[in-house]
C-alpha cells in the first residue's frame, strides 16, 4: 500500500506542479521565445583554448522557417551571410564570392569555431511541436524556484533526442538546459540569463553554449538589440540577397 501511495504521488507530481502541467509550461516557453518576426543584433564570443574572439551580427527571422544573418565584424568575417529557407541553408563567403549549401553531415559542423552547430542555428521550431514533456519536480537555481522538465523527441528529424530543462517559475524561461543523444550521452549544456520583458514577453538576453565534447569555456552569445513583430522586407529572405 505504501508503495502504491508513493507511485500515485509521483504520478501527480509528474502531471502538475503548482497547478502547472508540463504541456502548459512548454507552451509558455514557446510563447515567450517564438514570434511572427525577430530582428536581433548580437555579439558571439568564442572562448578557445588559447584566446577568445568576438563576432557581431544582425539576424532577421520570420516564423520558424526563414532567417537571414549577416556578420558585421571582425574584418575576417565581415560580409559572411547565412540564409535559411525551410530545411535548406546557404552560406555566402565574400572572400571568394561563393555560395555554399550546408546539408547532410555538414550541418553538424561548428559555426565559425563556436560551440553551436549549423543544426543548432537552423532549428527554431516550437518545443511543443517536437517533444513530449514530463514534469519531474521543482528545484532552486541561484535562489529562484524552477520547474524541472524532461523532454523526449516525438519527431525523427531532430538534433537532440532528449532535453532536460530547468524553467524559472516566474519567467517561464529555461535558466539552463542539457541536450542528449538517443544513447543518453550528454552533448551540450546551455545557460540562459539576463531576462528582460519586451512587448509583454520575457526573453533571455545572454546565453552560454557549451559543447561538452570540446575543450574550452564555451561560447557566449549576447543580444544587444531585439525587435519583435517588425516588418521584414521579402527580398532580404532570398538567395539574391546573399550577394548584395
Amino acid at each position: 500500500m505504501t508503495r502504491l501511495i508513493t507511485l500515485l504521488l509521483i504520478a501527480t507530481l509528474t502531471l502538475s506542479v503548482n497547478g502547472q502541467t508540463a504541456d502548459e509550461i512548454i507552451k509558455k516557453i514557446d510563447d515567450n521565445m517564438s514570434a511572427e518576426s525577430r530582428i536581433i543584433e548580437s555579439s558571439m564570443t568564442i572562448h578557445g583554448r588559447r584566446n577568445s574572439r568576438t563576432i557581431t551580427s544582425v539576424s532577421y527571422t520570420i516564423g520558424t522557417e526563414k532567417s537571414f544573418t549577416e556578420y558585421l565584424s571582425p574584418a575576417r568575417e565581415k560580409g559572411t551571410k547565412m540564409l535559411k529557407l525551410d530545411e535548406q541553408l546557404w552560406t555566402y563567403y565574400p572572400a571568394n564570392d561563393r555560395i555554399v549549401q550546408i546539408s547532410g553531415h555538414m550541418l553538424r559542423q561548428s559555426v565559425m569555431g563556436s560551440d553551436l552547430s549549423y543544426e543548432d542555428m537552423m532549428d527554431d521550431r516550437r518545443l511543443q511541436d517536437n517533444y513530449e514533456a514530463e514534469l519531474e519536480t521543482t528545484d532552486t537555481v541561484d535562489g529562484r524556484k524552477v520547474f524541472v522538465l524532461k523532454l523526449t523527441a516525438k519527431v525523427d528529424n531532430i538534433a537532440y533526442y532528449s532535453r532536460k530543462l530547468w524553467v524559472d517559475e516566474a519567467y517561464f524561461l529555461p535558466v539552463k538546459e542539457e541536450l542528449y543523444a538517443k544513447s543518453g550521452q550528454l552533448l551540450k549544456r546551455t545557460v540562459l540569463s539576463d531576462f528582460k520583458q519586451i512587448k509583454g514577453r520575457w526573453y533571455p538576453m545572454k546565453f552560454n553554449f557549451k559543447d561538452v565534447l570540446k575543450q574550452g569555456e564555451g561560447t557566449d552569445w549576447e543580444i544587444t538589440s531585439i525587435q519583435f513583430d517588425e516588418k521584414i522586407p521579402d527580398y532580404l529572405l532570398t538567395k539574391a540577397a546573399l550577394r548584395q
